[in-house]
C-alpha cells in the first residue's frame, strides 16, 4: 500500500514537472514573438534622418568604421538585428575601435567624438536589450529609435562641421 501510494507521488512529481517545462517554453516562444522587430515597425518612428552631403561623403570614402556602422544601421532600418545576437561584443569592440581611431582629422571634433560616444553607448544597450529573453518589445523600440537618432546626429554634426570649414566662421571681436 505504502509502494502504491510513493508511486503515485512520483508520477504526480514527474507530470506536474513535465506541464510547467511545456508552458515555460511556450512562454518563452511568445516572449521572443512579441519582440520581433520588422521594417513597419522602424518606420513608424518619427525622427529627422539626416544623411551626409557630397564633400563629406567624399571626405570618409576610406573610413571603414563609418561604413560598417552605417551596415548596421541600414539592417536595424530593415528590422534585422541579427548583428547584434552573434559575438556582437568583440564587434562593437571592434568597430568602435574602427570609428575612434581610423577617423580623418578633418572631421576630428570633440562634437563628432560626442556623437559617436552616444552611438557606441546605444549600440551595447541595443545589443543587451536584444539578446534579453525578458525585454518588452516597446523598451527595444525605444533603444533602437535612440540609436538611429544618434547616427542621424553624427551625419548631422559632420555636415555641420564640413560646412563650417567651408564658410570659415569667424568669432567677432
Amino acid at each position: 500500500m505504502i509502494t502504491k501510494f510513493l508511486i503515485a507521488c512520483i508520477l504526480l512529481t514527474c507530470l506536474s514537472c513535465k506541464k510547467e517545462s511545456q508552458n515555460s517554453d511556450k512562454d518563452l516562444k511568445a516572449t521572443k514573438k512579441s519582440q520581433i522587430i520588422t521594417q513597419k515597425d522602424i518606420d513608424k518612428f518619427k525622427y529627422l534622418d539626416f544623411s551626409l552631403d557630397g564633400e563629406v561623403s567624399v571626405l570618409i570614402e576610406y573610413w571603414q568604421g563609418y561604413k560598417n556602422l552605417e551596415k548596421i544601421i541600414n539592417n536595424v532600418k530593415k528590422g534585422d538585428l541579427s548583428y547584434f545576437k552573434n559575438d556582437a561584443k568583440k564587434n562593437l569592440n571592434t568597430l568602435m575601435i574602427e570609428l575612434k581611431e581610423m577617423m580623418p582629422d578633418t572631421i576630428k571634433t570633440p562634437s563628432v567624438l560626442a556623437r559617436i560616444s552616444v552611438i557606441e553607448t546605444n549600440l551595447y544597450k541595443t545589443e543587451s536589450l536584444s539578446n534579453l529573453s525578458t525585454t518588452k518589445k516597446e523598451a527595444l523600440e525605444i533603444t533602437l529609435k535612440e540609436l538611429l537618432i544618434s547616427f542621424s546626429n553624427l551625419n548631422f554634426q559632420m555636415n555641420k562641421k564640413l560646412e563650417g570649414d567651408f564658410y570659415d566662421i569667424q568669432n567677432p571681436q
